[in-house]
């Protein structure tokens, strides 16, 4: 039995799926659905189920995909911001638009670009993209990201959210071994209250989260 939310750490948890593989849990104070720690694949397993990843900045699909990322951020973002690609992939191709854009962007992956150094910086904008499933602690991550922002910065999250029209156990978005925890807008407004942050939410799966200037003293 899971003890603790991974996001809020709320012990305020009841069983929400389960299947012959794995037990899923859902969280009554910040709605996060996930799996507990006996169900993730171990990081050698968890690196080559992403070493099969085909990500690669000249497919003209993967940009158009990250585009629903990209294009809002560029609105909120002044000439000389600098920004972090945060699980970054095997085949960097968010960044490389950016820089086409003439902005600079540092990279982490903890697979494939384990720049920890990227942690004690400072930045305007920090994107996420389909990432945050995979985090064992994404309370603890998503949380320092957030406080790495610059004021009026932005962080972007792009991950498949629940909602009551998806049936959870036929839903192909969890099939992924790697993806281990799944949130919703409840979720994400509960991120945004806690932060003192303003939040955008765009279409189904992407959310923006501004850094007031009143934050940064």
């Amino acid at each position: 039995m899971a003890t603790l939310c991974p996001l809020c750490c709320s012990d305020q948890i009841r069983p929400y799926s389960n299947n012959e593989q794995v037990n899923y849990f859902s969280c009554t104070e910040c709605d996060l659905v996930f799996m507990p720690k006996q169900f993730h694949l171990n990081v050698a397993e968890e690196k080559l189920r992403y070493d099969t990843h085909q990500n690669n900045p000249e497919d003209s699909r993967y940009r158009a995909f990250l585009s629903k990322v990209f294009n809002p951020v560029l609105r909120y973002i002044s000439s000389n911001a600098i920004g972090l690609d945060f699980g970054s992939g095997p085949g960097p191709t968010l960044s490389v638009m950016f820089e086409e854009q003439n902005f600079k962007v540092d990279l982490f992956d903890k697979h494939y670009a384990n720049n920890p150094q990227v942690f004690t910086n400072k930045y305007d904008f920090i994107t996420t993209t389909e990432v945050a499933e995979h985090l064992d602690n994404p309370g603890f991550e998503l949380s320092r990201l957030f406080l790495m922002l610059n004021a009026d910065g932005v962080l972007a999250v792009m991950t498949q959210m629940l909602d009551q029209d998806i049936n959870f156990d036929t839903w192909h978005y969890k099939n992924d071994p790697t993806h281990i925890c799944f949130f919703s807008k409840k979720t994400m407004q509960y991120l945004a209250n806690q932060w003192q942050a303003e939040v955008e939410f765009i279409g189904k799966d992407v959310v923006l989260f501004f850094k007031p200037s009143r934050l940064e003293q």
